[in-house]
């Protein structure tokens, strides 16, 4: 039976009604964006190996052991975070396909290779780090917000150092730091080849970016159709709700 400590809670993994995970609104617990890459990215389905980098509680491992047999390898920096992944892939009984590193992105390849990977993904902090009076107080949600241990820069040439050639890269991240993540993709020979704006509704700014790119590919970038997360009447959209509660 697995312990839960604090103010943690079991939750249903969405569409996945047969799993469930392990949250804290104190701690962490998933957001949408987790959702959506988890649904964005190509995964391979029966060969080859798969890295998350700022797994959190591990729920974008979990979410991709629904769409892959291969083996899943989470990365968090914090312990607390770490500690809850790890007893979510032991609650979900996942432990012959999913494990958990406790460690910084950026010693990654050092310690697990060097084009490993043929799939890596991450959601990382998405703001700058703010003077010391204006963070969360909350230290484990600022570490999760801001660029307090890794910078954009940092978990890019993290994820490009560990996929192999021809391998793929995914992150979901703000849309205002689309040129930025171009940029540092081509720096660190990730080559762009998808992307997806995600918008709240029709006639809003998205404020979602779903980018994916092939290591030492050959230019070739394809604009997805743009995903709308709620109607007018503020309810979630058909195909939103489609992916949220049918994984599709």
């Amino acid at each position: 039976m697995v312990k839960l400590k604090g103010d943690e809670r079991i939750d249903f993994l969405l569409a996945e009604e047969n799993m469930r995970i392990i949250q804290s609104d104190q701690v962490f617990a998933f957001s949408i964006d987790a959702v959506l890459l988890a649904r964005f990215t190509s995964v391979p389905r029966t060969r080859g190996k798969i890295l998350d980098l700022c797994t959190g509680n591990g729920v974008i491992p979990l979410f991709l052991s629904r769409r892959s047999n291969v083996s899943i390898t989470g990365v968090e920096i914090q312990e607390r975070l770490y500690d809850m992944a790890v007893r979510n892939i032991e609650l979900n009984q996942l432990e012959d396909q999913l494990d958990m590193v406790h460690g910084d992105l950026k010693d990654m390849p050092k310690r697990l290779g060097n084009g490993k990977y043929d799939l890596v993904t991450c959601n990382p902090p998405y703001f700058p780090t703010p003077a010391n009076d204006k963070r969360n107080s909350n230290e484990h949600l600022a570490i999760a917000r801001h660029e307090i241990y890794c910078s954009l820069e940092d978990a890019v040439k993290a994820c490009s150092r560990l996929t192999k050639s021809g391998g793929k890269v995914s992150m979901v991240h703000r849309p205002g730091r689309l040129a930025d993540i171009i940029h540092l993709f081509r720096k660190y020979q990730l080559e762009p080849k998808r992307i997806q704006l995600v918008h709240p509704k029709q006639g809003k700014e998205a404020n979602v970016l779903l980018i994916e790119g092939a290591r030492d590919g050959k230019p070739d970038l394809k604009i997805l159709p743009p995903l709308f997360t709620h109607k007018e009447n503020g309810e979630y959209s058909e195909e939103f709700r489609e992916i949220l509660y049918h994984g599709k």
